[in-house]
């Protein structure tokens, strides 16, 4: 029995280096969440004080 191939079987180099690019010109303008924001509102999942989600710049 042959097995399909799995989605990241073909690598699209191209895709993968303008994704890359993308990425790194958003950081370059701050258009981030910190991973102190990200781990602060996680954390605050299921308790009394959850906190909303964070923002961009936090």
């Amino acid at each position: 029995m042959k097995l399909e191939p799995a989605i990241f079987d073909d690598i699209d180099e191209a895709h993968d280096a303008a994704a890359i690019a993308e990425a790194r010109a958003e950081i370059a303008a701050g258009e981030f969440v910190s991973h102190e924001a990200a781990k602060a509102w996680l954390l605050s999942w299921g308790t009394p004080n959850e906190l909303p989600p964070p923002k961009v710049g936090e």
